[in-house]
């Protein structure tokens, strides 16, 4: 269950949730109905609910024949079409996970050096694919499919590289598709209706997850957990929206510039950099948007720490905590105690980091004036995590909105392309 916490907040930090009460049940009607601009990305707001359950037995019977004959399977996606399965994974198994099937990402860089340790990564591997996009014309995952294409025909055959990759595109056009469909590989559906920052909780995020050994049925009992719990226009009694407020008005009314994600576990890394796209992606334009920034604790007080207890005062802190641990260690007795440590022994490093957090918490927030945000959730397995990416999408359509922008579209990103494929000699361009 997450719980939203404001009392790091300062009192004249702190909006008065009741005086937007009809601005926000405004936009929760905009949201419900799809009234608003973009309207038309809206799937994921009852995806919980509406998805292909025949898909999903597909998926779970496919991702178990991968696991069954590969060791490792090659995530081939960029932005949301990898960024969710990446953080879902690591969130849930962690970083050394002893799950049989290792899950490695391409596609997602035009890094020659990356690219090039990953494929002698995988000389050694038996190794299957599952590529990931809408229109099978996005060049670092196209660049990568048709290595990797062309690396499992040589080494298995066509007939056996036909059993080992699965697309994840569209239901019907585009060039994967088509060549999904001239190959014969196993396809599920990239919805039209889902962006790919919201895709985690589709096939785009599924198949992955699935493999990598996690109960993606719980995944999405958690996602429909939170779609009723945050399924309500009062402002008063949704800690979504609340939360959307809150950044809202600490950005609009404070003047704020940055909103910072820290979370206590390395496991949240790729968790910062989903957020990070999420509310980036989709505020981002028209000159308006808070920027994001990320950390993980204690690792970044021993970098960041300094600016931020103490520097310009341009950012806003959100502090993602478990209480529960998957795992703990605990501090041995050294009978030396040259590190002068013996205070610590036989409590768990799980004790430790949670002084670390309350300290930094009052260090941030009283001394360093520094807004902090809290999301504490019990634990973290499947079904909590679904429940908390739920939670941030549907808080990042209503912050959207009450900046007044789109929260669907991306079209900044298309220049930077134009410009490369021009630069390439790609014809048109």
């Amino acid at each position: 269950m997450i719980k939203l916490d404001f009392s790091y907040v300062k009192k004249d930090q702190l909006v008065n949730f009741a005086d937007y009460k009809d601005k926000i049940k405004d936009l929760d009607n905009i949201i419900r109905n799809k009234l608003g601009a973009g309207n038309d990305f809206l799937g994921w707001y009852s995806w919980p609910n509406d998805y292909d359950k025949e898909e999903v037995k597909r998926i779970k019977i496919k991702a178990q024949e991968f696991i069954d004959n590969y060791d490792t399977l090659v995530v081939c996606g960029i932005g949301g079409s990898y960024l969710g399965a990446n953080a879902v994974i690591d969130a849930i198994n962690g970083l050394y996970p002893s799950n049989k099937m290792k899950i490695v990402y391409l596609g997602n860089t035009l890094d020659p050096n990356y690219t090039h340790q990953v494929l002698e990564y995988l000389k050694n591997r038996n190794f299957a694919v599952c590529c990931i996009s809408k229109s099978g014309t996005t060049t670092e995952t196209s660049v990568s499919f048709r290595i990797l294409k062309t690396m499992l025909e040589e080494k298995l055959g066509k007939d056996g590289a036909r059993k080992a990759i699965v697309c994840v595109t569209d239901k019907e056009k585009g060039a994967l598709k088509t060549l999904a469909n001239n190959e014969g590989y196993e396809t599920y559906i990239l919805p039209d209706n889902i962006g790919g920052r919201y895709s985690v909780i589709t096939a785009v995020g599924l198949f992955p997850i699935a493999c990598a050994g996690i109960d993606i049925d719980e995944f999405l009992n958690g996602c429909k957990a939170a779609m009723e719990k945050y399924d309500n226009p009062n402002i008063l009694k949704n800690d979504a929206y609340k939360y959307a407020l809150e950044r809202y008005y600490l950005h609009t009314k404070l003047n704020y510039k940055v909103e910072m994600l820290c979370s206590y576990e390395l496991r949240f890394r790729m968790l910062n950099e989903w957020w990070k796209q999420l509310f980036d992606e989709s505020e981002g334009k028209d000159g308006k948007g808070l920027l994001t920034s990320s950390v993980v604790f204690t690792t970044d007080l021993h970098s960041l720490g300094q600016f931020i207890q103490e520097g310009s005062k341009i950012l806003f802190e959100t502090v993602i905590y478990i209480d529960n641990p998957t795992y703990d260690v605990t501090i041995p007795y050294d009978s030396e105690n040259l590190d002068g440590l013996n205070y610590l022994a036989d409590k768990t490093l799980s004790f430790v980091n949670s002084k670390a957090y309350e300290g930094t918490l009052k260090a941030h927030s009283e001394h360093g004036n520094v807004p902090n945000i809290r999301i504490n959730l019990d634990k973290m397995d499947a079904f909590d995590l679904g429940e908390l990416l739920y939670f941030f999408m549907k808080a990042c359509a209503m912050s959207a909105y009450l900046l007044g922008v789109n929260p669907f579209n991306q079209p900044g990103v298309e220049i930077y392309k134009k410009n490369m494929f021009h630069l390439l000699g790609k014809k048109g361009y």
